[in-house]
C-alpha cells in the first residue's frame, strides 16, 4: 500500500509589530495624541521595576535621568515618561540631598546592589551630612582633589540601608573600595611593617580608622572587639554591632561636653567591684590628658562646629597611645557583650551618657540590609551589569562592589547599636 504525505500548511509569518510612527498614529476620528502620550504608548512595558522607580522619581523632582542611561534602558525611560506624563510642573523641589539620592539610587542599580527606600530618604542623607571626611579628615568638597563627598556602604556585604552608610569623601571610598574589617587590618599591617608610606594615597592613620570603621558594623568576638583602638568616633546614624565599642564611644564622647568629671565619677559608682573600677580609672586617666594636651581649653569649650572637630579628632587621636588602649582592653575584658549593655542602658536611665541611647533588635539593626544576598538586589539578579569583566579584571568594581559577585552572609550573634542622626548611641536588646 502506497502512502501519500499528507500536506501540511505552512507557518504563518509572524505578525510584523508596528513600527513606532505607525503606533502613534492614532485611528480615524480619535483625537490626536500629545507628544508624549505618543512616546508612551511606543514604549516597552518595564522588565525592571527598579529602573521604572528610578525614572519616575526623576520626574517626581523635574529631573531629567542621564541621557546615556535613557537611551539605553526602555524601564528607565518609561518610568521617566510616565511620571511626566503625572506629575507634569507640580514636582517636588529637587534639592541638593534630593539629587544625591538619585545619584546613590542610579549607581545602586547599575551595579545591581539594592537600597532600602523606606528609610534611605533625601532627609536621612541630610542627617548623615558632615563637613569633614571621617578618614582624611579633608573638608568634603574643598579644594583638596578626591574630597567630594561619596555614600559608602560601610559594610560591603550589605545594600545601601539605614545604619550601613556614612559620607566620605571620595578618595577614602575609592581606597576602601570593597575591603571588610580583616582586609582593611591587612593593609594597616603592610604599611606597618613594609617602607610603605602610602596605600591607594592613605597612609596608616587613614587606614587605621577605616579598619575601625569597618568594625563597626561587623559583629566580631566580644574579646577581639575589646582591642580595637577607637580612632575614629562612630559617624551619624552607623549601626554599632559590637556593644563594647558602643561602650567605648560613649566613655569617650564623655569629653565632648563639660561636666565630664561629675559624670565619670558616677560612671564609676555602678561598676560592681574594686578591681573594675580600678581598671576603669587608670583607662579614663591614661584617656583624659592627652586629649586636654590636643586641646587646648578654648577648643574644649567647643563653642563653634571648628571646636568640636577639633575635640573630637584630639579624642581619635588620643587612642592611637598605647598605654590607652592597654588599658581600656584591661577594662573592657572585665566585662561581657551583655553587660556592656546593661552599662549603657543604666547611662541612659541615669542620664549620664554623654548621648542618649536607644535599642535595637538584630532584625531592626539589619532591616533592609539583604544580608542572605550579600547587599545584591535580588529583583535585578539577571541583569547584566556593565563593564563587570573589566571591572573584575582590575579586582573590584568601582566604588566599592566586589567584581566575584555576592559573598556567604555572615551572621550576627549580637543585636546592634547605631548612632542617631542627632549623634545618639542607639544600643540593642
Amino acid at each position: 500500500m502506497s502512502t501519500h504525505p499528507i500536506p501540511v500548511a505552512p507557518p504563518a509569518a509572524p505578525a510584523a509589530a508596528p513600527s513606532r510612527a505607525a503606533a502613534a498614529v492614532p485611528p480615524a476620528g480619535a483625537q490626536p495624541l500629545s507628544p508624549l502620550a505618543a512616546a508612551l504608548s511606543t514604549e516597552q512595558p518595564p522588565h525592571d521595576p527598579v529602573a521604572f522607580e528610578l525614572g519616575w522619581d526623576h520626574a517626581r523632582h523635574g529631573l531629567a535621568p542621564p541621557a546615556a542611561l535613557a537611551d539605553g534602558c526602555a524601564p528607565l525611560r518609561h518610568g521617566w515618561l510616565a511620571g511626566q506624563a503625572v506629575f507634569g510642573e507640580r514636582c517636588l523641589r529637587a534639592t541638593p540631598a534630593a539629587r544625591q539620592w538619585l545619584q546613590l539610587r542610579l549607581r545602586a542599580w547599575r551595579r545591581g546592589r539594592s537600597v532600602e527606600l523606606f528609610q534611605v530618604t533625601p532627609a536621612y542623607l541630610r542627617q548623615i551630612e558632615v563637613t569633614h571626611c571621617p578618614v582624611t579628615r579633608a573638608e568634603l568638597g574643598g579644594p583638596v582633589p578626591g574630597s567630594e563627598p561619596s555614600v559608602d556602604r560601610v559594610r560591603d556585604a550589605a545594600g545601601y540601608a539605614a545604619g550601613n552608610l556614612a559620607l566620605l569623601s571620595r578618595r577614602a571610598n575609592a581606597a576602601k573600595g570593597a575591603l571588610d574589617f580583616a582586609a582593611a587590618m591587612q593593609v594597616v599591617r603592610r604599611l606597618e611593617d613594609r617602607p610603605l608610606r602610602e596605600v591607594e594615597g592613605l597612609g596608616a592613620a587613614a587606614w587605621r580608622r577605616i579598619a575601625v570603621l569597618c568594625s563597626f558594623v561587623e559583629p566580631l568576638p566580644h574579646e577581639a572587639a575589646c582591642t580595637l583602638p577607637l580612632q575614629v568616633l562612630p559617624p551619624k546614624r552607623l549601626h554599632l554591632m559590637n556593644p563594647v565599642q558602643a561602650l567605648q564611644a560613649q566613655l569617650s564622647l564623655q569629653l565632648m561636653r563639660p561636666g565630664w568629671a561629675e559624670r565619670s565619677r558616677r560612671f564609676e559608682a555602678l561598676l560592681a567591684g574594686a578591681p573594675l573600677r580600678r581598671a576603669y580609672q587608670a583607662f579614663f586617666h591614661a584617656l583624659l590628658p592627652r586629649v586636654l594636651e590636643a586641646a587646648p581649653p578654648a577648643v574644649r569649650q567647643a563653642r563653634d562646629a571648628a571646636d568640636r572637630r577639633r575635640l573630637r579628632w584630639a579624642i581619635e587621636d588620643a587612642w592611637q597611645h598605647p598605654a590607652v588602649l592597654l588599658r581600656w582592653t584591661a577594662f573592657a575584658r572585665q566585662l561581657d557583650a551583655p553587660g556592656c549593655e546593661a552599662l549603657l542602658a543604666r547611662l541612659d536611665a541615669l542620664g549620664l551618657g554623654a548621648q542618649r541611647t536607644a535599642r535595637l533588635t538584630e532584625a531592626q539593626a539589619t532591616e533592609g540590609w539583604q544580608l542572605d544576598s550579600a547587599g545584591f538586589d535580588p529583583r535585578l539578579a539577571d541583569r547584566p551589569r556593565p563593564g563587570l569583566a573589566r571591572l573584575r579584571r582590575r579586582g573590584r568594581l568601582e566604588g566599592g562592589d566586589a567584581g566575584a559577585g555576592p559573598a556567604a552572609p555572615r551572621t550576627t550573634p549580637w543585636p546592634a547599636a547605631s548612632v542617631e542622626a542627632s549623634g545618639q548611641v542607639c544600643l540593642p536588646m
